[in-house]
């Protein structure tokens, strides 16, 4: 390779927000060291791409990216969590160069330094201390700890993860001062579980400014809440300590949770070995809304779970008329090769998981319109995701990026990307609401 010419290249991340960090980590990295990033595959002299385990689908899709990586370009580099059970992948691609599990950010450099070695050069610009982000600019997911300690029988994150390991508190805060004095309006609180930060520390105090912050859940969310942002907490796990943070919500810690309760059945949830106490949950969700009233309810649920009686599903529905959640996805058991859950008994024909599926969708939907109806005629802060001419794209308190609705706002002015801006509600559909930027 020409000396003076900085070696490229191309990335594919797939999978959740934690992968996503992860992405960002290995190429902060490799731009440090004067990779540049190439957009196509035959434009690139090698192809990195980080995989999603966790449902068949989603290793199938990372499968088909590594088959069209290699057939673009041929020297391709495998990391993520699918790399932590390389059977697979090393039977279809055997030529692929290298592949490491997730988090393995030392090894995917080594394998990039052995394929392409980095090419020096002093001209560069110095990276930002914030390092790349595959996220617009004004927001950016903010990762506090890495692995679970929870073992629900559906699922082989711990397996592909490992054990819950968090980040000191001063670690995570100054990587969240450096994203706010870069520009980033919102943050975005990931992890497997992100109301067990700290548990694996015993909760351990570092140094922050002038004071020392405990690795607790209620104090990172407080401190976090004084950096000026949008603070969104999601991937909560319903631990009673989350009491605690409600009265916190209203400035810049967001009304918001998104909590996977994945069902109500407490005879399903014993089998998926989630907490079964959904009707202690019913009062806390009466509690937080009463303590805040526009708190912003998210969740996932899992139909045709083994053992799923008629029955359980109606509980769930009955549970979810109660809950008026804001916010639901749902998805159809899938068997996952290493979860205990494939032994169960009580398989649900697919049949009776997609009209289960199908049901409890119509439910919700009506759930969540009536919920956004009651929005026409308030004002909403807006964060800007997309400018138009006329209308721009944005999202209210309520709205996390990619799984949430937009909200529609007409401008009599430019509105810029990452601009936070008061609009007055005039209408709404199932899934979005429209409306007019007021304060002229």
């Amino acid at each position: 390779m020409d000396q003076d010419v900085a070696p490229k290249i191309s990335f594919v991340s797939l999978g959740c927000p934690k992968a996503l960090v992860d992405s960002e980590r290995i190429i902060t990295r490799l731009r440090a060291e004067g990779y540049e990033l190439a957009r196509k595959h035959d434009g690139a002299d090698i192809v990195i791409v980080n995989t999603c385990g966790f449902l068949d689908s989603a290793k199938q899709e990372s499968l088909s990216a590594i088959g069209e990586a290699m057939a673009e370009n041929g020297k391709v580099i495998v990391t993520g969590c699918m790399g932590a059970e390389p059977e697979q992948i090393e039977r279809e691609y055997p030529n692929v160069l290298s592949i490491t599990g997730p988090q393995q950010y030392e090894s995917v450099l080594d394998a990039v330094h052995r394929a392409l070695p980095p090419v020096h050069n002093p001209h560069l610009d110095l990276l930002p201390p914030q390092g790349i982000k595959l996220t617009p600019r004004h927001y950016a997911y903010l990762k506090i700890s890495e692995g679970c300690n929870n073992r629900c029988t559906f699922c082989i994150i711990p397996k592909l993860r490992g054990d819950l390991v968090s980040r000191q508190a001063n670690d995570v805060l100054r990587e969240a001062e450096n994203l706010v004095n870069a520009g980033v309006k919102e943050l975005l609180v990931v992890s497997q579980d992100t109301s067990a930060y700290g548990v694996d520390l015993k909760y351990a105090t570092s140094p922050w400014k002038d004071r020392e912050v405990q690795a607790r859940f209620l104090d990172l969310a407080r401190e976090l809440g004084e950096l000026g942002a949008w603070v969104r907490l999601q991937y909560v796990y319903p631990y009673p300590h989350v009491d605690d943070v409600i009265p916190l919500m209203g400035g810049n810690i967001l009304p918001y949770l998104d909590i996977p309760f994945q069902h109500a059945s407490p005879d399903v949830l014993k089998r998926m070995k989630r907490p079964a106490a959904q009707d202690k949950t019913l009062a806390r969700i009466k509690r937080w809304r009463e303590q805040c009233p526009d708190l912003t309810l998210r969740s996932t649920f899992i139909v045709g779970f083994p053992g799923e009686t008629e029955a359980d599903f109606q509980y769930l529905l009955d549970w979810l008329d109660e809950a008026q959640l804001d916010r639901v996805g749902c998805f159809k058991y899938e068997p996952v090769a290493g979860a205990t859950s494939n032994v169960l008994d009580g398989t649900v024909p697919d049949e009776i998981k997609t009209a289960r599926w199908n049901a409890l969708m119509a439910r919700q939907q009506k759930i969540s319109a009536q919920r956004l109806k009651r929005k026409v005629g308030t004002r909403q802060q807006v964060i800007i995701d997309e400018v138009g001419p006329s209308v721009s794209k944005g999202r209210s308190k309520a709205d996390a990026p990619q799984i949430d609705g937009a909200v529609y706002v007409a401008s009599r002015r430019p509105l810029k990307v990452g601009e936070i801006v008061t609009a007055k509600i005039e209408r709404a559909d199932e899934y979005d609401l429209h409306g007019s930027v007021t304060g002229f």
